[in-house]
């Protein structure tokens, strides 16, 4: 029966009782098996065997698995060496560790701890605090576990389902991604902004935003999507995902790259409409001097200020808002864009789709309209220096925001890749 995982209760009586203590003389009646299954993803048990056979159960360990090396009373692991005991915790695969006192579990905790490992430790009596209190995560019982479990605990079930510590996990790795969400946005778009002030000062370009349409852009229209963004759903494949490490950066190089591709996108979109209307005809088909203003060639605007020095040149009366108008636009459509791309770190928008996230939406049509009402409503426009968009010049605008979608989905799936590939390899 000890080989099935199952406990053994002997049943047995005794004519003549006497001393009650006495277990001599008693007639055997019976024994009785009883299972001890697994609850969720929790398993208990007092003996070495039956725990491994149950950790069998829930595929812990394969049938016919030798499980030298993967099973160990407390006694028995804090006799090996240090250096054996870290090859053994560094092994692949689970390892049952039973009849640890106290001190067992703290050390194991510890060694793992210095392992960079993130530990996260069950207990509900008092024997387990010493370990609860070091782990990175303590979890007590709520219903069955000590008030002393409970106050060296960082978190309390409170219904003993060791299936809420998952839900817990991925409750926590959602705040943990919208936050990157909410600072990837924000540094993508504002980042964008620096670069495109930063072209027309290299390029030596009259501005393409005044310093009201920076203002209008980053405390009004940025800020809807961005708020939206904490009401992220999580991933659907966040809990399949392995941790991270408790010294992992919050921006690493990738993501500082990821970072700057989109912000240079950003930056570059802005500017080059910018420089487009002074200098093309027309743009994907679109005619962008229906308004009858004069071309000029890039050197002649590099050199705007020397305009009254040139020669056989007619200039048509025409108002730089327009350019600026459109500037301003493609700038709020890419960041409106771009909020779509912080729904998930690397995963594509096919898999997370935008409706996952219908704050989201609002937030972008209200960015859009508060955008409207200033191109629309004469006195505003005066105000932040632009000009109503015709529906032609709407169209050139999105044509060009829209491409940040694409660039960081293709940034993802190479993400994915490499991530891939950097499992396989470990």
């Amino acid at each position: 029966m000890s080989s099935k995982g199952l406990r053994c209760l002997g049943l047995a009586y005794k004519d003549d009782l006497g001393e009650l203590s006495g277990d001599n003389a008693q007639t055997h009646l019976a024994h009785k098996k009883l299972l001890d299954p697994s609850c969720c993803c929790s398993i208990e048990s007092d003996l070495v065997f039956v725990g491994v056979v149950g950790l069998r159960g829930i595929q812990l360990f394969s049938h016919g698995e030798n499980l030298r090396g993967s099973s160990f009373t407390g006694k028995e692991f804090m006799a090996l060496s240090s250096q054996q005991q870290i090859e053994i915790l560094s092994q692949d695969g689970g390892k049952v560790f039973s009849r640890a006192e106290p001190r067992h579990k703290q050390e194991i905790v510890r060694i793992l701890k210095e392992m960079g490992e993130v530990i996260a430790m069950t207990g509900d009596g008092i024997n387990d605090a010493p370990a609860l209190k070091l782990a990175d995560i303590g979890v007590a019982m709520g219903i069955t576990g000590t008030e002393v479990a409970k106050e060296a605990s960082d978190m309390v079930l409170a219904d003993d389902n060791f299936s809420t510590i998952l839900s817990a996990v991925a409750e926590g790795r959602a705040i943990y991604n919208n936050m990157k969400a909410l600072i990837r946005y924000m540094i993508s778009s504002n980042d964008g902004e620096v670069i495109s002030i930063f072209l027309t000062a290299v390029l030596g370009i009259p501005e393409c935003l005044i310093p009201v349409q920076l203002l209008w852009v980053n405390l009004v229209t940025d800020g809807p999507p961005a708020t939206a963004l904490g009401f992220n759903h999580a991933d659907v494949d966040i809990i399949q995902k392995p941790p991270r490490k408790s010294n992992d950066a919050l921006i690493n190089s990738w993501v500082f790259f990821h970072y700057m591709v989109i912000s240079s996108y950003v930056g570059i979109a802005t500017v080059g409409i910018f420089i487009v209307w002074y200098t093309q005809a027309s743009s994907l088909g679109i005619n962008l001097v229906s308004d009858g203003h004069t071309l000029v060639e890039l050197s002649q605007l590099r050199n705007w200020g020397e305009g009254s020095e040139w020669l056989n040149l007619t200039v048509s009366p025409f108002k730089a808002v327009n350019a600026l108008t459109l500037s301003l636009s493609v700038l709020v459509a890419i960041e409106m864009f771009n909020s779509l791309n912080a729904l998930s770190e690397d995963n594509s928008l096919i898999k997370m789709p935008p409706w996952r996230n219908p704050w989201l939406l609002v937030s972008m049509s209200a960015s859009f309209g508060l955008h409207s009402l200033i191109l629309y409503v004469p006195s505003l426009a005066d105000i932040f220096g632009i000009v109503p968009l015709s529906l032609n010049e709407w169209l050139l605008v999105i044509l060009l925001s829209a491409p940040v979608i694409l660039i960081d989905e293709v940034l993802k799936f190479v993400w994915r890749r490499r991530r891939r590939t950097k499992l396989k390899a470990a």
